[in-house]
């Protein structure tokens, strides 16, 4: 067998322009970094304004806005297209969780987890598409979560709105992939970040707990996901549409 040694192994991402939603969170930080690593220039965009931090070199310029609100969708285009003339990628990450049987939640925990994640998620793919249907090309990465594909006790309404993200990218898949668009999705199975620190007094110990429910034996790391949704928004996944990645250690393997 010959071996091609001409194959392309760079992710083809240098002098790409993106926006990352949820930047400050710690997937959103890890992907962030991955992209800039990789030549991309970035609208990191977050509610936190610890986001600013991340606008340490010319490659990263910061929005404070929050996500679910129309104009912070159209202020993240404005900003990609002043500093750096365009929009090729675009990273759905910002997201909000509870945890609240059904018969415990009032319709303002409804409509705030549905505001954030999946209204927040049109919101950007719908101002993104207006520039990258010009340009005739794009990448949109939306993070899902397992809670898409599994019912888990107390998820109600965060699980209705990552099933919500998961049924959006394939139909933006299947309605602009022949303009030159790629819509997927990565749905993390549990992740160690700190978003469990304000949820439980314990919260080392919580995520140890759920290391057996991974055939792999252990929970994610942001830097994992991190390289998902790198992979999905780079040449390499190029044949690539329409997909939600379960990024879960196995758990919906089972």
């Amino acid at each position: 067998m010959q071996i091609n040694r001409n194959i392309d192994l760079t992710f083809g991402l240098d002098g790409k322009v993106a926006i990352v939603t949820g930047a400050a969170g710690d997937i959103g930080k890890a992907t962030v970094a991955l992209l800039v690593a990789h030549g991309v220039k970035v609208i990191a965009e977050d509610i936190k304004p610890a986001v600013s931090e991340l606008a340490c070199t010319g490659q990263v310029v910061a929005l404070v806005g929050d996500v679910a609100e129309e104009e912070t969708a159209k202020r993240a285009i404005a900003l990609a297209l002043e500093h750096f003339g365009t929009v090729d990628i675009l990273v759905n990450n910002a997201g909000r969780t509870m945890n609240k049987a059904v018969l415990e939640m009032s319709v303002a925990d409804w409509d705030g987890i549905m505001a954030v994640n999946a209204r927040g998620t049109f919101l950007h793919i719908r101002e993104a598409l207006r520039i990258m249907l010009d340009r005739g090309n794009g990448a949109i990465v939306n993070v899902s979560s397992i809670v898409s594909e599994v019912g888990m006790p107390q998820t109600a309404v965060y699980a209705a709105s990552k099933g919500a993200i998961a049924q959006l990218t394939k139909v933006v898949a299947v309605e602009y992939g022949n303009r030159g668009i790629r819509a997927n999705a990565v749905a993390p199975g549990v992740v160690e970040t700190g978003i469990l620190d304000g949820m439980v007094e314990d919260s080392r110990a919580t995520l140890a707990s759920y290391d057996h429910l991974h055939p792999i034996g252990r929970v994610g790391q942001a830097s994992e996901i991190a390289r998902v949704i790198v992979f999905l928004a780079s040449q390499h996944a190029s044949f690539i549409t329409g997909a939600t990645i379960m990024a879960d250690g196995g758990y919906t393997a089972q």
